[in-house]
């Protein structure tokens, strides 16, 4: 069964507000659609590394939490990454990143995804300026209902 777009929303949003270490960084939910997914976090300090760009492991964050939600829409249920590779391709400066990933192909069990991560530059601007720097692809499985860690 073909899920809604409003059925693909409602999973987006339950999974996101599920993620611990995402609320922790602030991430924001911008938009999920079939097999697509768009994840902001604006830049605070602490997210910083010395030379004041986002340090590139708040970057990763980003693409492999963008690359499994469009794979997870895609795939219409929970899902983990299986693997990814990134690219950095500028020093993220600015207030804010924006991930954005949609689905290449996919297939019962697994998705193969790409993603753009863009840092906009103007924060106050009606249009910011959205400068790529970044590119991602990774391969995203299904999860298996009830499936959980356990402890070792």
């Amino acid at each position: 069964m073909t899920m809604t777009a409003d059925q693909l929303w409602r999973l987006a949003r339950s999974v996101f507000e599920a993620q611990p270490f995402t609320k922790f960084l602030g991430a924001e939910l911008i938009d999920a659609g079939p097999g697509r997914a768009t994840i902001g976090l604006p830049v605070r300090p602490e997210l910083k590394q010395q030379h004041g760009f986002a340090h590139g492991g708040v970057v990763s964050f980003l693409a492999d939490n963008a690359l499994t939600f469009a794979g997870g829409l895609a795939l219409q249920t929970d899902a983990l990454t299986v693997e990814y590779k990134i690219n950095y391709a500028k020093p993220a400066t600015g207030h804010y990143l924006v991930a954005k990933a949609e689905a290449a192909v996919s297939t019962r069990r697994q998705a193969v995804c790409r993603c753009e991560i863009y840092s906009r530059l103007d924060q106050g601007a009606a249009d910011p300026e959205e400068r790529l720097v970044a590119v991602a692809q990774g391969t995203i499985a299904a999860v298996s209902k009830g499936a959980r860690a356990e402890p070792r």
